[in-house]
């Protein structure tokens, strides 16, 4: 080993290539860059060598295509042909299927076609683009110009008329249901109007929910709370839709607990108040009541209304107090409402001026 101490550091040492005062043996060689091993050979398909071939594939991913609109125009159709009435739950069930059917198949149709065309018809060569510093100089947008330019050429989209027109004609009535079936939620009337208007007039009793007995101001004790819905709404057509606007609360405090606001002094009678059951954030029932408190609490997002000062809001999302109803009681003791809400129940959205 000695012998060795002695001999010259040859030109191929790590030591060498390194600081001399770093000790031997702890030297790391770089290791050498892998060679680019370049592009694979490019496999021709069938499309790209048989003209036959293309004209078949293009026919193929127009038939894609054309199954995208069939889809779509049966959708539309199915809509209308399998109405959802509320007495039958079995029109639901049709209805759902039969939608869901027709737009899978315009979905699925219009994707199989893209996904057709590119794997058969579209240039599949690849390409290395070198990276450089991005410019917006006359040149760069000329480049920009010339690869859209290309990519037209290899895709064939000017030149394959029966695919641009299919594709553009599935792109066209594809949104055509979602259309038809969002526009036809809305209500044919102004939601304004049905919100601000309810069963509720004057004379009309308070009933029980959901017996529909009418409720005597001897029967509200102080602390209790009733849900109440108008008489004669359980004989309505559209029963749901009427209770959804006009469910009613209705309390007991002490008279001397309650501070009705200016003009809303003879909207109770002897401490008993009706307010709306329709939160004003989104239009949760607000169905929990804290009898010592006075507090209505919404479940959903937990809107807190103080009863005792005309429902306004002391917690929560809800943006303006509950809607309260004018009552009153009529010879028989019966309670009944002075006059429909002075304004549009449920979420704050709806406009409130019109």
């Amino acid at each position: 080993m000695a012998e060795h101490d002695d001999e010259a550091v040859t030109s191929s040492s790590a030591v060498e290539k390194h600081d001399s005062t770093v000790p031997v043996g702890i030297a790391v060689l770089p290791a050498e860059p892998f060679e680019n091993p370049g592009e694979p050979p490019h496999r021709a398909r069938r499309t790209d060598v048989d003209p036959k071939k293309q004209r078949l594939a293009e026919r193929q991913v127009a038939t894609f295509f054309y199954l995208s609109i069939v889809g779509s125009v049966l959708s539309i159709a199915a809509y209308i042909a399998f109405p959802i009435r509320s007495d039958d739950f079995g029109t639901v069930r049709s209805a759902n299927l039969w939608l869901g059917l027709s737009i899978s198949l315009a979905l699925l149709a219009l994707g199989l076609g893209a996904v057709y065309w590119s794997k058969t018809l579209v240039s599949d060569r690849e390409i290395t683009e070198m990276r450089h510093p991005t410019r917006g100089s006359e040149a760069t947008r000329a480049k920009a110009v010339e690869a859209f330019q290309l990519a037209d050429k290899e895709s064939g989209f000017s030149r394959r008329k029966l695919i641009r027109n299919s594709m553009i004609g599935a792109l066209v009535a594809f949104p055509l249901p979602g259309i038809v079936l969002v526009r036809d939620l809305a209500p044919a009337a102004d939601p304004n109007e049905l919100l601000r208007h309810t069963m509720w007039a004057k004379g009309t009793r308070l009933t029980k929910d959901p017996t529909g007995l009418p409720i005597k101001a001897s029967d509200v004790t102080i602390g209790s709370v009733f849900h109440v819905i108008p008489d004669g709404l359980l004989d309505k057509e559209h029963m749901l839709e009427e209770k959804a606007k006009a469910a009613v609360l209705l309390m007991r405090l002490d008279p001397k607990d309650l501070n009705p606001s200016k003009g809303r002094e003879n909207w109770g009678y002897d401490g008993i108040v009706a307010y709306s059951k329709i939160c004003t954030h989104v239009g949760c029932p607000v169905a929990l009541y804290e009898q010592q408190t006075h507090h209505l609490l919404c479940p959903c997002h937990q809107s807190t209304f103080d009863v005792s000062h005309n429902c306004d809001v002391i917690f929560g999302p809800a943006a303006r107090p509950l809607p309260q109803l004018p009552i009153a009681i009529d010879d028989d003791g019966y309670l009944v409402a002075q006059s429909d809400f002075h304004e549009p129940v449920g979420p704050s959205f709806w406009e409130r001026e019109r």
